[in-house]
């Protein structure tokens, strides 16, 4: 299938960008901002977010690079395939695939990527799957998935709890989100940032627009299915290859990533060139701490 692309005019919270829904070789459609001039950079969001979750640094990116912010499938405006019983159509493979190929759609072949939360997650896997494609990758605030998973013991289950409630076989978690959405997400966003405000009422009222999509909550149940099955099982075959390009990995120093794992040795397992450090947040940097974020990342896809 050729990629085809749908205008959909201003991105609202982007300053400069604009929306585009475009149809890739999966047969997936992708809701991406785009915006700037330079050298190709794709931004990844995490859960419970979506391409939004960029707007305080992405202008800024934009004035260095052409900057694509997409919504994984999924999540957001992107779609939402349906799933089975291995949950393969949400493993980081899949998702990682849709992104190269829009990437290509959109004519960069070769990019640098940026990934905070299953957004690293999906840029890991890319670096993996398509090494040609990554010129550098950065990942927020995350260790890798194998590895964590690996390490769980009962404080990693109880402040990431959601790690063991989305996997539970549907409808049961889809269900019981479904009584009260907006507890649901306020009481996520709110547990994980530790800068009060960082992310703002008109942020909040989109990702709950996306939120209360029956079939994006049910989508997100998927991607941690499929981080718990499919994609260990893929990480496991790989367990040989490493990721040569460039990394850097930031992290929340008062998040749980941080405070559980040695966030540059567990990379440093995975990778050959790993640099990063701490910043003073939790676990969303981008939102809480963008200037500092904003600063690292044009100091390394310099």
């Amino acid at each position: 299938m050729n990629a085809t692309l749908l205008e959909r005019g201003p991105s609202p919270f982007l300053a400069g960008f604009r929306l585009a829904d475009v149809t890739v070789g999966t047969g997936v459609t992708l809701r991406a901002a785009i915006g700037g001039d330079g050298p190709p950079l794709l931004l990844l969001h995490g859960h419970p977010q979506t391409h939004v979750t960029w707007r305080k640094i992405a202008p800024a990116l934009a004035r260095r690079f052409t900057v694509v912010a997409a919504d994984l499938r999924g999540y957001g405006d992107s779609a939402k395939p349906e799933s089975d019983a291995d949950h393969s159509s949400y493993s980081k493979r899949a998702m990682a695939l849709d992104l190269v190929l829009l990437m290509q759609a959109l004519g960069h072949g070769r990019f640098a990527v940026a990934g905070h939360d299953r957004g690293g997650r999906v840029a890991h896997r890319m670096a993996l799957d398509h090494a040609d494609a990554v010129s550098r990758l950065a990942l927020l605030d995350v260790a890798p998935t194998a590895t964590m998973y690996a390490l769980t013991n009962q404080e990693f289950a109880t402040r990431y709890f959601w790690w063991f409630f989305l996997i539970q076989p549907a409808p049961l978690p889809e269900r019981l989100i479904a009584a009260d959405p907006e507890f649901f997400l306020r009481s996520h966003i709110d547990r994980q940032n530790k800068i009060a405000g960082a992310t703002e009422p008109a942020a909040f009222a989109e990702y709950l627009r996306c939120y209360q999509d029956p079939a994006t909550r049910h989508a997100i149940c998927e991607d941690y299915r499929a981080a718990a099955t499919i994609d260990l099982a893929h990480d496991a075959a790989d367990a040989h290859r490493r990721v040569t390009a460039p990394l850097l990995a930031l992290w929340g120093a008062h998040g749980t990533v941080g405070q559980l794992y040695d966030v540059l040795g567990t990379w440093r397992e995975k990778a050959d060139d790993v640099r990063g450090r701490a910043l003073d947040c939790g676990h969303t940097l981008q939102e809480e701490r963008p200037d500092e974020v904003l600063a690292a990342f044009l100091d390394f896809f310099a």
